[in-house]
């Protein structure tokens, strides 16, 4: 049941990135503004995919998603921020940081579900990695 615990965090990650992804979206300033703009709208897409999976996921293992941003807040790993307008290089160190913390949650929730053997969390899981592995390298290739 551990990786179900996890899994709620991680819904509730996706809820609070969701919003962060769009802040960082309106606000980015500077002469890279297109790419991150353009980068966060493709990040919030998946996010907004994932969210819905996730969700789904856990209704399927009968278990109720937290479904209020109350919930989310108080569960969360990913801390929200103010809106103002961010810099390309603050802008990226946020992203970077929170694909971090979600590719290291999304790899323990894998592994404790193998464990477990809930190959449907695992199969999710190992594609939620490979996500955020792929943009952890964008993000460090736009920061260089």
């Amino acid at each position: 049941m551990e990786h179900l615990d996890l899994t709620q965090e991680y819904l509730a990650n996706l809820g609070v990135l969701l919003v962060k992804l769009h802040n960082i979206h309106w606000n980015v300033v500077g002469k890279h503004f297109m790419k991150i703009h353009e980068f966060t709208e493709e990040l919030y897409d998946q996010v907004f995919e994932d969210f819905d999976e996730v969700a789904e996921l856990l209704k399927m293992k009968k278990v109720m998603p937290l479904s209020t941003l109350e919930e989310y807040l108080e569960v969360s790993s990913i801390e929200e921020v103010a809106a103002k307008d961010f810099t390309r290089e603050e802008a990226l160190e946020m992203l970077k940081a929170d694909l971090e913390t979600m590719q290291a949650l999304a790899t323990d929730i894998r592994n404790l579900a193998d464990d477990e053997g809930d190959f449907e969390t695992v199969a999710m899981f190992e594609d939620f990695v490979a996500f955020y592995s792929k943009n952890i390298w964008f993000t460090d290739a736009m920061l260089k």
